[in-house]
């Protein structure tokens, strides 16, 4: 079986501006790079994990985030980084457009999307974690059976605790997140 890495998009991966879906306005975050590679070369897939609530809330429709994933996928590749795979829910209970407006199994902190996306790619949860800018995201990576990391860069703002709220690691950046896994691995 395979181990991945599962990343949040907004505010871990690339830097968050509310609700985009222009590929022109994408960028990588800083201090991302390296440590993305470096999981590669050590044989993780990397995953992106996103809630989109925007579909649901009629901001955008679904189909732009097909942009919005070759973008990142370019984005990685010009540094020689493959995506292995883009997930992503389009739901929220409150939002305003039928269909689209409900709770749902994959919208982090559930665990539904790495599920799936541990299925799709034959993933070992027990050997992967799940990298996200807040609680949310930690908890959607422990519920899924991963190990998970914090990247504290004021992205959480509630900090409500609870049983699958804390992440195994925290830093600053992925870079530096690649280098606490490399070194637990090393364990």
């Amino acid at each position: 079986m395979a181990k991945a890495i599962f990343i949040d998009k907004d505010g871990t991966l690339i830097p968050d501006i509310p609700y985009n879906v222009n590929p022109a306005l994408i960028t990588i975050s800083t201090h991302a790079i390296e440590g993305l590679k470096a999981l590669q070369d050590n044989g993780y897939l990397l995953i992106v994990i996103s809630n989109q609530s925007g579909v649901a809330r009629g901001m955008f429709k679904e189909e732009q985030l097909a942009d919005v994933e070759l973008a990142i996928k370019s984005l990685l590749a010009v540094n020689g980084i493959k995506l292995h795979g883009f997930y992503y829910c389009p739901h929220h209970p409150d939002g305003t457009v039928e269909g689209y407006d409900m709770e749902c199994a994959c919208r982090k902190p559930q665990p539904g999307l790495l599920l799936q996306a541990a299925k799709d790619h034959d993933v070992d949860l027990s050997q992967s974690w799940m990298i996200g800018d807040i609680l949310n995201d930690v908890e959607a990576g422990n519920r899924a059976g991963c190990q998970t990391i914090l990247i504290d860069n004021g992205g959480e703002t509630e900090w409500v605790k609870g049983e699958y709220r804390t992440p195994t690691l925290v830093y600053k950046t992925i870079n530096d997140a690649a280098l606490g896994i490399l070194q637990q691995h090393l364990v």
